[in-house]
């Protein structure tokens, strides 16, 4: 799976926003801390949950578990605004 090119990611500090562009197909903005920030930047190439849940892992102090909930969460939600391939 992989963001579709018609949503941009901005980091401002320690937020993250997620911004369709043109033809996206959702009109809003998606907020997020650090982690989607984070999330989002991996899904910027091809990848796996799994591959998101063991980055993540290396990068953020936090149970295994609580991170790939967290994974679970932002994908359902970003597939729920058609903002992923695959």
């Amino acid at each position: 799976m992989k963001l579709k090119r018609e949503f941009i990611v901005h980091h401002a500090g320690d937020e993250t926003v997620l911004v369709p562009a043109g033809g996206a197909g959702f009109s809003g903005i998606v907020r997020g801390n650090r982690t989607l920030g984070a999330i989002l930047d991996l899904l910027k190439e091809n990848t796996t949950e799994e591959a998101l849940v063991a980055s993540l892992s290396e990068r953020f102090d936090a149970p295994q578990e609580t991170i790939r909930q967290d994974v679970r969460r932002v994908l359902t939600e970003l597939r729920q605004i058609g903002a992923l391939d695959g």
